[in-house]
């Protein structure tokens, strides 16, 4: 479990940025909150890619990459909404 836990965090100081890079303009977030949404995307679009018949492959698993980037985006617009909500 503390592997999962340590691999999402790493996975997360990858894929938050990236995500972000991928939205269009200027997000007011933290960079605490941006590696968090990435472990979060990481381990959802993992768990998405999976449900949908991905495999393991022996070398970079480019669409996986992509759908947890595709993820964590969504989850920085979510947060992003919600902040806007309570402001």
């Amino acid at each position: 479990m503390l592997e999962l836990i340590i691999g999402a965090l790493l996975l997360g100081i990858i894929i938050g940025p990236l995500a972000r890079l991928v939205l269009p303009g200027e997000q007011n977030i933290s960079l605490g909150m941006t590696i968090l949404l990435g472990a979060l995307g990481a381990l959802v679009g993992g768990i998405i890619y999976e449900a949908l018949g991905g495999t393991e492959t022996a070398g970079i698993d480019w669409i996986l990459h992509l759908v947890q980037i595709v993820v964590a985006a969504v989850a920085v617009v979510l947060y992003i909404n919600m902040q806007g909500r309570r402001a």
